[in-house]
Protein backbone atom coordinates (compact mmCIF):
# COMPACT_ATOMS: atom_id res chain seq x y z
CA UNK A 1 0.00 0.00 0.00
CA UNK A 2 1.29 3.32 -0.69
CA UNK A 3 2.42 6.02 1.81
CA UNK A 4 0.53 9.20 2.21
CA UNK A 5 3.13 11.09 0.73
CA UNK A 6 3.66 8.62 -2.17
CA UNK A 7 -0.52 9.23 -2.76
CA UNK A 8 -0.31 12.75 -2.59
CA UNK A 9 3.09 13.08 -5.32
CA UNK A 10 1.18 11.31 -7.48
CA UNK A 11 -1.81 13.77 -7.50
CA UNK A 12 0.29 16.73 -7.50
CA UNK A 13 1.50 14.79 -11.05
CA UNK A 14 -1.95 15.27 -12.64
CA UNK A 15 -1.76 18.86 -12.56
CA UNK A 16 -0.22 19.95 -16.26
CA UNK A 17 -1.96 22.64 -17.84
CA UNK A 18 -1.54 25.23 -14.19
CA UNK A 19 1.78 23.15 -13.97
CA UNK A 20 3.99 26.47 -13.45
CA UNK A 21 1.45 28.42 -10.79
CA UNK A 22 0.44 24.88 -9.17
CA UNK A 23 3.89 24.51 -8.62
CA UNK A 24 4.46 27.66 -7.14
CA UNK A 25 1.60 27.18 -4.60
CA UNK A 26 2.50 23.69 -3.46
CA UNK A 27 6.03 25.41 -2.86
CA UNK A 28 4.72 27.62 -0.57
CA UNK A 29 2.51 25.13 1.40
CA UNK A 30 5.30 22.90 1.70
CA UNK A 31 8.08 25.30 2.35
CA UNK A 32 6.62 28.00 4.35
CA UNK A 33 3.50 26.42 6.02
CA UNK A 34 2.44 23.15 8.32
CA UNK A 35 0.88 21.62 5.22
CA UNK A 36 2.61 18.88 5.33
CA UNK A 37 2.62 18.41 9.25
CA UNK A 38 -0.41 19.52 10.87
CA UNK A 39 -3.67 17.81 11.53
CA UNK A 40 -6.97 18.11 10.13
CA UNK A 41 -8.62 18.87 13.14
CA UNK A 42 -8.15 19.29 16.99
CA UNK A 43 -9.90 16.07 18.10
CA UNK A 44 -11.92 14.65 15.62
CA UNK A 45 -11.01 13.13 11.98
CA UNK A 46 -7.29 12.78 11.96
CA UNK A 47 -6.28 14.64 14.98
CA UNK A 48 -2.64 13.88 14.43
CA UNK A 49 0.48 14.89 12.51
CA UNK A 50 0.16 14.46 9.04
CA UNK A 51 -3.87 14.59 9.17
CA UNK A 52 -4.20 17.42 7.12
CA UNK A 53 -2.75 16.04 4.46
CA UNK A 54 -4.21 12.62 4.48
CA UNK A 55 -7.79 14.17 4.65
CA UNK A 56 -6.67 16.18 1.88
CA UNK A 57 -5.05 12.96 -0.32
CA UNK A 58 -8.25 10.82 0.85
CA UNK A 59 -10.82 13.45 -0.76
CA UNK A 60 -8.78 13.77 -3.90
CA UNK A 61 -8.53 10.05 -4.31
CA UNK A 62 -12.72 10.08 -3.74
CA UNK A 63 -13.55 12.87 -5.43
CA UNK A 64 -11.68 11.97 -9.12
CA UNK A 65 -13.74 8.27 -8.06
CA UNK A 66 -16.85 9.76 -7.94
CA UNK A 67 -16.07 12.35 -11.00
CA UNK A 68 -15.18 9.56 -13.27
CA UNK A 69 -18.52 7.68 -12.21
CA UNK A 70 -21.27 10.48 -12.63
CA UNK A 71 -19.39 13.98 -14.29
CA UNK A 72 -16.43 12.49 -16.38
CA UNK A 73 -16.48 16.01 -18.36
CA UNK A 74 -14.78 17.91 -15.20
CA UNK A 75 -11.42 17.75 -15.22
CA UNK A 76 -9.20 16.09 -12.92
CA UNK A 77 -7.12 18.49 -12.91
CA UNK A 78 -9.87 21.01 -10.91
CA UNK A 79 -10.61 18.42 -8.64
CA UNK A 80 -6.69 17.75 -7.93
CA UNK A 81 -6.73 21.63 -7.11
CA UNK A 82 -9.59 22.19 -4.97
CA UNK A 83 -9.16 18.82 -3.00
CA UNK A 84 -5.69 19.65 -2.02
CA UNK A 85 -6.29 23.38 -1.00
CA UNK A 86 -10.09 22.98 0.71
CA UNK A 87 -8.65 22.72 3.80
CA UNK A 88 -5.19 24.77 3.21
CA UNK A 89 -6.81 27.45 5.84
CA UNK A 90 -6.10 24.89 8.45
CA UNK A 91 -2.34 25.72 8.56
CA UNK A 92 -2.52 28.71 9.77
CA UNK A 93 -0.41 31.38 8.57
CA UNK A 94 3.46 31.19 7.65
CA UNK A 95 5.07 31.36 11.12
CA UNK A 96 1.77 31.13 12.93
CA UNK A 97 0.09 27.57 13.12
CA UNK A 98 -3.93 27.53 13.52
CA UNK A 99 -3.33 23.97 15.51
CA UNK A 100 -1.37 24.07 18.72
CA UNK A 101 0.16 20.48 20.29
CA UNK A 102 -1.11 20.69 23.51
CA UNK A 103 1.06 18.75 26.14
CA UNK A 104 -0.48 15.68 27.95
CA UNK A 105 -0.93 16.45 31.86
CA UNK A 106 1.63 15.37 34.91
CA UNK A 107 -1.23 12.44 35.52
CA UNK A 108 -1.08 11.19 31.89
CA UNK A 109 2.54 11.33 31.32
CA UNK A 110 2.42 9.01 34.64
CA UNK A 111 0.43 6.65 32.95
CA UNK A 112 1.67 7.03 29.37
CA UNK A 113 -1.03 8.43 27.93
CA UNK A 114 -1.29 11.69 25.34
CA UNK A 115 -3.73 14.21 25.88
CA UNK A 116 -6.92 13.84 25.78
CA UNK A 117 -7.35 16.89 23.27
CA UNK A 118 -4.75 16.41 20.85
CA UNK A 119 -4.30 19.87 19.78
CA UNK A 120 -6.11 23.42 20.41
CA UNK A 121 -6.79 26.49 17.89
CA UNK A 122 -4.23 29.21 17.93
CA UNK A 123 -6.37 32.48 19.45
CA UNK A 124 -3.25 34.53 17.92
CA UNK A 125 -4.25 34.29 14.55
CA UNK A 126 -6.78 36.65 13.08
CA UNK A 127 -10.14 34.74 12.61
CA UNK A 128 -10.88 33.98 9.18
CA UNK A 129 -13.23 30.79 8.35
CA UNK A 130 -10.99 27.67 6.69
CA UNK A 131 -12.16 28.27 3.50
CA UNK A 132 -11.40 32.11 3.37
CA UNK A 133 -7.93 31.49 4.79
CA UNK A 134 -7.37 28.82 1.91
CA UNK A 135 -8.73 31.21 -0.39
CA UNK A 136 -6.55 34.24 1.34
CA UNK A 137 -3.39 31.88 0.86
CA UNK A 138 -4.15 30.30 -2.43
CA UNK A 139 -5.02 32.95 -4.85
CA UNK A 140 -1.75 34.69 -5.07
CA UNK A 141 -0.16 31.64 -6.57
CA UNK A 142 -2.89 30.10 -8.41
CA UNK A 143 -5.96 31.42 -10.42
CA UNK A 144 -8.94 29.97 -10.03
CA UNK A 145 -12.46 29.36 -11.74
CA UNK A 146 -15.84 30.52 -10.43
CA UNK A 147 -16.53 26.85 -9.66
CA UNK A 148 -13.10 26.29 -7.87
CA UNK A 149 -13.75 29.22 -5.57
CA UNK A 150 -17.54 27.90 -5.17
CA UNK A 151 -15.90 24.66 -4.62
CA UNK A 152 -13.69 26.02 -2.16
CA UNK A 153 -15.70 28.37 -0.06
CA UNK A 154 -19.29 25.84 0.44
CA UNK A 155 -17.53 22.74 0.66
CA UNK A 156 -18.76 22.02 3.98
CA UNK A 157 -22.48 22.38 2.73
CA UNK A 158 -25.27 22.00 5.31
CA UNK A 159 -22.67 21.95 8.39
CA UNK A 160 -21.83 25.25 7.77
CA UNK A 161 -24.91 28.04 8.35
CA UNK A 162 -23.46 30.29 6.61
CA UNK A 163 -23.90 28.34 3.22
CA UNK A 164 -27.57 28.38 2.90
CA UNK A 165 -27.33 31.73 0.55
CA UNK A 166 -25.48 28.52 -2.10
CA UNK A 167 -28.13 26.06 -1.60
CA UNK A 168 -29.79 25.12 -4.87
CA UNK A 169 -26.60 27.53 -6.75
CA UNK A 170 -24.30 24.49 -6.09
CA UNK A 171 -22.12 24.16 -9.35
CA UNK A 172 -21.30 20.34 -10.10
CA UNK A 173 -17.57 20.75 -8.97
CA UNK A 174 -18.83 21.91 -5.41
CA UNK A 175 -21.25 19.03 -5.11
CA UNK A 176 -18.29 16.23 -6.11
CA UNK A 177 -15.85 17.93 -3.26
CA UNK A 178 -18.59 18.25 -0.75
CA UNK A 179 -19.43 14.57 -0.89
CA UNK A 180 -15.94 13.42 -1.30
CA UNK A 181 -14.91 15.89 1.69
CA UNK A 182 -17.87 14.12 3.76
CA UNK A 183 -17.21 10.33 2.27
CA UNK A 184 -13.75 11.10 3.24
CA UNK A 185 -14.41 12.64 7.04
CA UNK A 186 -17.34 10.19 8.34
CA UNK A 187 -16.34 6.66 6.31
CA UNK A 188 -12.41 6.60 4.80
CA UNK A 189 -11.11 8.31 7.89
CA UNK A 190 -13.25 6.55 10.96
Amino acid sequence: MPTVMERYERLKSIVVDRKAEFDRLINFMENETEYLTAPASTRFHLSKEQGLLEHSVNVCENMIRIKHAIAPSISDESCVIVALIHDLGKVGMPGNPQYIKNEPTARQKQFGYGASVPYSFNNNLTYLSVPVRSLYLALPYIHLSEEEVQAIIYHDGQYVDDNKSVATKECPLLLLLQFADTWSAFVTEK
